[in-house]
C-alpha cells in the first residue's frame, strides 16, 4: 500500500450525483474536494450520463486518485428509475476503468455499517460520524456528497483491513491447498 493514496468515492445520480476525493497518509483521513453534480436542469439522458463522464473526467485527471468506491444502486420498486440509475453508475465506473482506476462497488447499507456500525443509519449520522473521522465540518446539505466521502472510507477500512484483502477461494480444496494443508 502506497505512504499517500487517494480514493474517489461516488454516489451515483441522474439528477444528482455525488462525489469526493478521500486522501489517506498512514491512517490519516483528509478531504480533499467534495461536491454535487446536479443535472435536473437537463433534460435529455444522454446529455445528464455526458455530464456525468466529463466531471468524473476531471476530478480524475486533477486528483489522480488510485481508486474508486461507488455506491451499488438499492432495488427499487420504479424499474425506470433503476435504469437511469445503472446508466449512471455504469458511465462512472466505465470513465473510472478507463482512466486506470481500480474500481470497487459497495451496497448502502454496507457503506453506512462501516461508517457508523449500523447498517441503517440515516444520512445525517452517516455525515456526523464522517465529520468525527476527517476532523472536518460535512455541509449537511450535500448528503448526496457526503454518501460519495463515506463509499470512499467504506472502501478505506475495507482495504486496511487485514480481512479485507485476502485471497479469494473458489472452494475449500483450493484454500487448503494454499495453505498447505493438502
Amino acid at each position: 500500500m502506497p505512504k499517500v493514496y487517494r480514493i474517489l468515492g461516488v454516489d451515483p445520480g441522474t439528477n444528482v450525483l455525488g462525489y469526493a476525493v478521500l486522501e489517506v497518509q498512514r491512517k490519516n483521513l483528509r478531504l480533499v474536494e467534495m461536491g454535487v453534480l446536479n443535472m435536473q436542469h437537463l433534460g435529455e439522458q444522454q446529455h445528464k450520463l455526458r455530464k456525468i463522464l466529463e466531471r468524473l473526467r476531471q476530478l480524475i485527471q486533477t486528483y489522480r486518485p488510485q481508486e474508486m468506491a461507488i455506491e451499488a444502486p438499492f432495488f427499487g420498486k420504479n424499474v425506470q428509475s433503476m435504469l437511469k440509475l445503472g446508466r449512471a453508475q455504469g458511465v462512472a465506473i466505465a470513465t473510472a476503468i478507463t482512466e486506470g482506476l481500480e474500481t470497487t462497488e459497495y451496497s448502502p447499507k454496507e457503506i453506512k455499517k462501516a461508517v457508523t456500525g449500523n447498517g441503517n443509519a440515516t444520512k445525517e449520522q452517516v455525515a456526523a460520524m464522517l465529520e468525527q473521522m476527517i476532523a472536518q465540518k460535512v455541509d449537511a446539505h450535500m448528503l448526496d456528497a457526503t454518501d460519495a466521502l463515506a463509499a470512499a472510507v467504506c472502501h478505506y477500512h475495507r482495504r486496511s483491513s487485514p480481512l479485507g484483502n485476502q485471497k479469494k477461494y473458489k472452494d475449500w480444496k483450493s484454500f487448503l491447498k494454499d495453505q498447505g494443508k493438502l
